[in-house]
């Protein structure tokens, strides 16, 4: 593969379903439209963990949660093992971020960068320690804020995306006529549509309220039950604090307009390619951490395994890309490791040999290894360690100590009907768990997370000393102090 630059460009937060390229019917998303249009669209690609730390953790180093062990939200990266930017680095190529990393620090040389551009990671270097305590979880009632709040107008997290595009446009044409004897990378991370769900006027207005969907088995009696889910609720709150329909339609409006607004970014940071003349020679990579329950199943956030929460948009265009195309591979955020060193021609490192994944160009030309890709989640509110892995047709989620849930997404593909315990299927649950068994010890991962969480409540000064400090619904950008409670 030609070595070219490479910029990638992350979202946070993006429920895959609400993208035109992935078939929504009202969003309007037409610079992210256009980018699949000229390069492959991946339908079954997974974050290794829906909530933000862990995700990226396993992101920069390609690796599953369990290897690198950042469980949760303060249990960050902090340079070890390497990430795909210090392989670059260490061969010549140039790694520069502009926006939300969410590692431990800001120091660039550790974090696999040259230069970090406004940089946002977890507050103060100790991020949410409320999500640390999982034996009796705590009742976050911030979270009870997610509906009252929504609203058309401007919050700070859309003034901080807008600081990041006019970074990224001002890199990227400092660019033009530079002579570089290799190719660059140029992470671009925006917090959209992550909440607070308050959206510009402009993009907010773009959506009805009354005309925006209904979330799915949103009614009490249509919700799913289960133990993990059950306690889940409990704990983050979100649905509690919405007091009516028009309250929840305000919400879904506020999140399509935060995802037309960080459609709207993402077109400046590519008219700013086009205009650099770089477009040709750059291959370009769009994802997101995770996804947002949206309301479907009382759920909002993310933290669960269902396609909105843990599902992801994965679009890669470029020279070498198959252009117009989809692939139904399952895919995870581990393959950006690989993908990004491919990218620029950087040749795989000894010491890479053991990664789980693939690079996606390789798998966009239908050059896919048969594998186990897997999601797991040890983090805020998971009363019980969760894991999912794909089996042809099937999801499966593994939770330690309680019943499996089992999905076929062919016949089935909102997730309504859990055959985890139905008899009939139980030959497929245990091929299942025999694959997901063959990448991880869920019982021994669960016991390590369980273990270096009492650890950091320990260091910390205890339980009592983080109920005392409080903690924050989202963490701020730079310059900005979190809204704490108690």
């Amino acid at each position: 593969m030609k070595p070219q630059n490479l910029l990638f460009i992350l979202s946070d937060e993006h429920n895959k379903k609400i993208t035109g390229a992935y078939g929504h019917p009202m969003i309007k998303t037409p610079n992210l439209d256009r980018l699949a249009a000229r390069g492959t669209r991946f339908t079954s690609a997974y974050t290794n963990c829906p909530i933000c730390v862990p995700a990226r953790a396993a992101l920069a180093t390609g690796r599953y949660v369990h290897e690198v062990r950042c469980w949760d939200n303060a249990i960050a990266y902090q340079g070890h093992p390497a990430a795909w930017g210090h392989r670059l680095m260490a061969r010549g190529h140039r790694a520069v971020s502009i926006g939300k990393l969410h590692y431990t620090r800001n120091t660039p040389a550790e974090n696999g960068f040259d230069e970090e551009i406004l940089p946002l990671h977890i507050v103060d270097g100790l991020g949410d320690l409320l999500g640390l305590i999982r034996d009796e979880l705590p009742v976050r009632i911030g979270s009870r804020k997610l509906g009252p709040e929504a609203a058309r107008g401007e919050s700070e997290y859309t003034a901080y995306d807008r600081a990041i595009t006019a970074a990224a446009v001002r890199w990227i044409r400092e660019q033009t006529g530079r002579q570089r004897d290799k190719p660059w990378a140029l992470y671009v991370g925006y917090v959209a549509p992550h909440f607070p769900l308050v959206a510009p006027p402009e993009f907010f207005d773009l959506y009805p309220e009354d005309a925006v969907p209904w979330p799915s088995r949103y009614a009490p009696e249509e919700r799913p039950r289960h133990p993990f889910l059950d306690a889940m609720r409990n704990c983050m709150q979100y649905d509690v604090g919405f007091t009516d329909a028009a309250m929840v339609r305000r919400a879904i409006t506020a999140y399509f307009g935060l995802v037309s607004f960080l459609d709207h970014n993402i077109g400046q940071v590519l008219a700013a390619l086009e205009e650099a003349g770089l477009m040709q020679e750059t291959r370009v990579v769009y994802s997101s951490d995770h996804g947002d329950n949206l309301g479907a199943r009382g759920m909002w956030g993310k933290s669960t395994m269902f396609e909105e929460s843990a599902g992801i948009p994965l679009i890669v265009a470029g020279e070498g890309v198959p252009a117009s195309a989809v692939s139904d591979v399952p895919v995870t955020l581990v393959d950006l490791f690989p993908t990004i060193l491919q990218g620029v021609g950087v040749a795989p490192h000894a010491e890479d040999a053991d990664l789980p994944g693939q690079s996606l160009f390789e798998i966009a030309n239908g050059r896919a290894r048969e594998r186990v890709v897997l999601s797991e989640y040890h983090a805020a509110a998971a009363i019980a360690a969760t894991y999912m892995i794909r089996h042809g047709c099937y999801k499966y989620v593994h939770y330690v100590g309680m019943p499996p849930m089992l999905f076929d997404l062919t016949a089935d593909p909102d997730e309504r009907d859990d055959r985890g315990s139905d008899p009939a299927y139980a030959g497929i649950v245990a091929e299942c768990e025999a694959k997901l068994r063959s990448v991880v010890d869920p019982e021994a991962a669960d016991r390590l997370a369980r273990a270096d969480q009492e650890a950091k409540i320990a260091a910390v000064g205890g339980r009592e000393a983080i109920h005392a400090r409080g903690t924050f619904r989202y963490s701020p950008p730079p310059g900005s102090k979190p809204v704490m409670f108690t």
